[in-house]
């Protein structure tokens, strides 16, 4: 699939409609409750299927390969971000640690939207790449508040409840259990709500996406923290995050596919997990400026141009 088959499918366009509707000021509204369902959905969905998947072909060396390789991201991208946050975003330690922190996580619509657009394009990525997804929500949480350490006064950091809201966080307990469910289960027992989680897949997202482009457009709409160098860093900081993604997959032997949504993976900020985990843990943080960050900025440009690069990118190098 080329970059302009990439933009032109529906479900990005139905998150060009939702943000071209947000910037007109129309009243188009998804009832919040719609959204959560929404969102379960394809959460258990995406689990079920890549469980599915797994359990048909079995525990591989690359499975193996490109969970560390997750991990080993999720751990290290939070590091450049937080330079780049200081130097040149001109942020103070604690915000950026808090930030650094999204950049080092995922998105799980960014992947899902990423997963349906490389298996439009004939080149689906493997079904453990959800377990990698899983892997890669937390450890940056770890460094993004260590580093925001650095510059907080009176550590007051409530450990057992952090770890609570991290590990057990409502969209890492739904990815992880819905994939072992469908690695139980398997394809026959897949086959009698395949209908339900497969058939409808497509359409969910669309409607998903049309709330998340609302959303998104008037975020960014609403942003007053957000400078021109933090809006820079939002495009460039997915991009770096994300070609690294795609030549660490291409190292260690994944196949375009596989590598081009470990790429997707990289490049996405979390807006999620990693927000709930640092109004918990650094509340003097802005939530106005990760949020608009990560949602506003970085979301819309991985939807609309990002996942069409690594896409791009991952055929180059990985096949």
């Amino acid at each position: 699939m080329s970059g302009l088959e990439t933009l032109l499918s529906p479900v990005i366009l139905f998150f060009v409609l939702g943000a071209a509707a947000a910037f007109a000021r129309s009243d188009l509204a998804i009832p919040e409750a719609i959204a959560k369902g929404m969102s379960l959905y394809l959460m258990a969905a995406i689990g079920l299927k890549g469980g599915v998947e797994v359990s048909a072909s079995g525990f591989t060396v690359d499975m193996l390969a490109a969970a560390l390789a997750g991990i080993v991201l999720s751990f290290l991208l939070p590091l450049p971000a937080f330079f780049a946050l200081t130097r040149f975003g001109r942020l103070d330690p604690v915000n950026a640690g808090a930030v650094a922190a999204h950049y080092g996580s995922v998105s799980v619509v960014t992947f899902v939207t990423g997963v349906e657009v490389l298996g439009a394009g004939g080149m689906p990525p493997a079904g453990y790449m959800v377990a990698v997804l899983a892997l890669m929500e937390t450890p940056s949480i770890i460094v993004g508040l260590m580093l925001a350490r650095r510059g907080r006064k009176g550590d007051t950091q409530p450990t057992r409840d952090l770890l609570h809201e991290t590990l057990l966080n409502g969209s890492v307990v739904l990815l992880i259990g819905s994939f072992l469910i469908g690695l139980i289960a398997g394809k026959k027992g897949f086959a009698p709500i395949a209908p339900v989680f497969d058939a409808g897949f497509r359409g969910v997202l669309c409607l998903f996406l049309l709330d998340m482009g609302l959303i998104a457009a008037r975020r960014l709409r609403e942003a007053r923290a957000l400078t021109a160098r933090l809006a820079s860093l939002a495009v460039l900081l997915p991009v770096v995050n994300g070609v690294v993604g795609v030549l660490l997959g291409a190292f260690v032997g994944l196949d375009a596919g596989s590598a081009a949504a470990l790429g997707i993976l990289a490049a996405s900020a979390s807006y999620i997990a990693v927000p709930a985990a640092m109004r918990l843990a650094l509340p003097e943080a802005d939530p106005g400026l990760y949020l608009a960050m990560s949602l506003a900025v970085t979301f819309p440009f991985n939807i609309t141009a990002g996942i069409p690069l690594y896409t791009l990118l991952a055929v180059k190098v990985a096949t």
